[in-house]
């Protein structure tokens, strides 16, 4: 556990102290945040580019991520050098009002010291992405390793060793013999593994194994993706699950009334009828 708080230290943006978002490389071998790193250049009076905008990468350089940036003609040195020469143009790290674009420094975090970025600022940085893929399993692992308690000891809590998705909770092995006693409707609830985020079990193709989202009027049955691509259902009458769904709720709500209103006239028919049975005994 130690050892892992002190790689979790390791992963912390010394910005905004939590685990980097975009890490970018600087210079000086540190890692920031991308958007620590356009929020510090702001409070140093540096106009940055679109914060929320994708890092470079080493796999996307502005050539090769979109092909008409590829192609395009760039301004021409005498436009260019007439722009800069009246104040037009900002740069990712350049300041306003500036004529020549200048050089960008950027106080490092965690070394103190002040980095040179050169003319593009944030723009010349790549994204760490070997960082990034460390800090995303990172929080995998420490979801997985997160102990789920049972929900129903008594203190002290036993770790839980099973789940039930009709109970929606967690339970050690004594607490759920407890409460799906042997001879209940309980007892054929399927155990499942222990989770604190119960999804509902939904139906499964059993021919295919995948969830089923549509219904087959014709065949009135639940398919999934897979069989609606077969050949078997290629002229059928097929609705997603929810329609069917609702349609034969109101049928059978309608079916329903109809039989309760009816009721009182069915019981009195079948009072005459065993009347009339009676008589006939007689």
């Amino acid at each position: 556990q130690t050892s892992m708080k002190n790689m979790e230290r390791e992963l912390l943006c010394p910005v905004c102290k939590e685990m980097y978002k975009q890490p970018l490389a600087l210079p000086c071998a540190h890692n920031v945040c991308h958007v620590c790193a356009s929020e510090v250049l702001l409070q140093h009076g540096f106009l940055c580019g679109d914060a929320t905008s994708e890092p470079a990468s080493p796999a996307a350089t502005p050539a090769t991520r979109s092909p008409r940036l590829g192609r395009r003609a760039g301004p021409k040195p005498d436009r260019l050098d007439r722009l800069l020469k009246s104040g037009f143009g900002t740069y990712p790290g350049r300041k306003r009002g500036t004529v020549h674009p200048q050089t960008v420094s950027f106080p490092c975090p965690a070394c103190q010291r002040d980095v040179e970025l050169g003319e593009r600022g944030l723009g010349s940085l790549f994204r760490n992405l070997t960082l990034e893929r460390v800090v995303e399993r990172y929080r995998q692992t420490i979801n997985i390793s997160a102990a789920i308690m049972c929900q129903f000891c008594k203190p002290p809590q036993l770790e839980a060793t099973k789940g039930c998705t009709e109970c929606k909770s967690s339970f050690c092995n004594e607490c759920f013999k407890l409460y799906h006693p042997w001879g209940t409707q309980k007892a054929q609830h399927e155990p499942t593994p222990p989770t604190l985020t119960f999804r509902p079990k939904g139906l499964m193709c059993p021919e295919h194994k995948e969830e089923v989202t549509h219904y087959c009027k014709t065949c009135q049955r639940l398919v999934c993706q897979l069989c609606r691509v077969r050949r078997t259902h290629t002229s059928h009458k097929i609705t997603p699950v929810l329609s069917a769904y609702q349609a034969l709720r109101e049928k059978l709500t309608k079916s329903l009334a109809y039989i309760l209103s009816s009721q009182d006239t069915v019981q009195t028919q079948i009072a005459e009828l065993e009347e009339m049975v009676k008589h006939t005994e007689v």
